[in-house]
């Protein structure tokens, strides 16, 4: 085995130059590669420091980076020969498989960049290990001190004094107290369930549990309807199981209520198609984005979600559904995969700082021992640490002896609906409880029944 001080310190220069390349080709790489905390050291090629360099001087002062912004940039600074040459920076846009994996990029050249870090103080603590001039315990002290260094580098941590939180807690807690509105947080278009939670909170992973067909996409595209075409704010709904026609028809039929079943088989009368293309003039206008991509991989899904969050300026992200994320590495056991990908998700809602509402399937147990009651905790599919990572957690609830009722009374009176239990069974702010709310099945929407519990 060769001695560590024989060995070529680790990196990756194929890697290298895929992340120039695609930097050099997307702006929004960019800013994949200052979010990722990026520089120009991290590079082990001298000629690819000085490359990265030029592209971050032309970011900073607004000006995009491609190859003949970068090569003028290098020559003035009398750094182009170092650099390789023009010929060289031209030919790393030649080598890009996609731009669209500059984060696996970016992350292996921060991984190997670390690695090299790690060896810079794995050398000086040996040196410093035979220097009996000084304490063990000082020694201690200072690799200690790197350590945390290498840390503090790679993690944008921040800390506040306890003085700088309270000031602004007081104010939200003087607004509400003037005002006597106690919705801080965005508004779901359900009064009960807003008086509850006060609104769907920044930074809250919020989980929406049912078995198939209850109804949970519908109360998602609910709520995002109302939040962009109400409340003005901009949503973003990733939908992993249903393609955006589907979804652009489900809000459509609810808008105009319109029967969906109407609409997809083209029976509709002038009043209906009336109804259809005055609801189109008023959804074209709402700050509504769909992304639709089946079994999106969580590293993509983070990636759109920052870029909506950066340049659309979306305020809420929902996700349907959180079973069909794919993580990326098979050999994990699937409730591993989602242990993970739950706490990536709440870690993305505080980074963004928005609520990021995921829907959830529940497992079938509650359908063999449940006996109509709701569902619990226990019954989220796949992992237990869902319950451990959300703010808040609901579940939708159609008791068997209720729906068996509401179907005949459905045919006797369209649109009366089915009666279905909104259970809120976590909430770490806030209280837990019941609503009672109507599944118009025929417009996908649901409305609230008036009643006290």
């Amino acid at each position: 085995m060769a001695k560590i001080r024989d060995q070529t310190p680790p990196h990756d220069d194929e890697l290298e130059r895929l992340t120039l390349g695609s930097l050099l080709s997307d702006e929004e790489a960019v800013d994949a590669a200052k979010q990722n905390h990026l520089k120009e050291g991290d590079f082990y090629s001298r000629a690819h420091q000085r490359i990265y360099n030029a592209i971050s001087s032309l970011d900073n002062n607004n000006l995009r980076p491609d190859i003949q912004t970068v090569i003028q940039e290098l020559r003035q600074s009398g750094k182009l020969d170092e650099a390789g040459g023009a010929a060289y920076v031209s030919s790393l846009t030649s080598v890009i498989p996609s731009s669209a994996n500059i984060d696996y990029y970016v992350q292996s050249v921060l991984d190997h960049s670390l690695r090299r870090a790690l060896l810079r103080v794995a050398s000086e603590i040996g040196v410093s290990a035979y220097d009996e001039s000084r304490e063990s315990s000082e020694i201690l002290d200072d690799v200690e001190k790197n350590i945390f260094g290498l840390r503090d580098e790679r993690q944008a941590f921040s800390y506040n004094r306890i003085k700088d939180v309270l000031l602004p807690t007081f104010n939200k807690i003087e607004e509400v107290f003037k005002t006597k509105k106690p919705l801080t947080g965005i508004s779901t278009g359900f009064e009960k369930l807003d008086e509850m939670t006060t609104g769907f909170q920044p930074s809250n992973f919020i989980v929406i549990g049912a078995r198939p067909s209850i109804g949970k996409t519908a109360l998602a595209l609910n709520m995002a309807a109302h939040i962009a075409s109400k409340e003005r704010i901009p949503i973003a709904f990733f939908s992993l199981e249903q393609p955006d026609i589907d979804l652009a028809q489900r809000l459509i039929s609810s808008a105009a209520q319109v029967d969906g079943n109407k609409m997809r088989s083209g029976y509709l009368s002038l009043d209906d198609f009336k109804r259809i293309r005055d609801s189109l003039g008023v959804l074209c206008e709402i700050p509504f984005f769909i992304v639709d991509v089946p079994n999106m991989k969580f590293s993509d899904l983070r990636s759109q979600a920052r870029k909506l969050r950066a340049k659309e300026g979306v305020e809420i992200i929902f996700v349907d559904y959180l079973g069909l994320i794919d993580y990326g590495d098979n050999s994990l056991p699937r409730h591993e995969q989602i242990s993970v990908i739950s706490r990536s998700l709440k870690g993305l809602a505080r980074e963004l700082k928005i609520p990021i509402v995921v829907l959830c399937q529940l497992n079938r147990e509650m359908e063999r021992t449940g006996h109509g009651l709701p569902p619990t905790l226990a019954n989220l599919r796949d992992s237990g640490s869902i319950e451990q990572d959300a703010d808040l957690v609901m579940f939708l609830h159609r008791r068997p002896e209720k729906g068996k009722k509401d179907e005949q009374e459905e045919k006797k009176t369209p649109g009366e609906g089915y009666p279905t239990e909104l259970h809120i069974a976590k909430q770490r702010n806030g209280p837990i409880g019941m609503i009672d709310l109507m599944l118009q099945a025929k417009f996908t929407r649901f409305v609230p029944v008036e009643k006290e519990h």
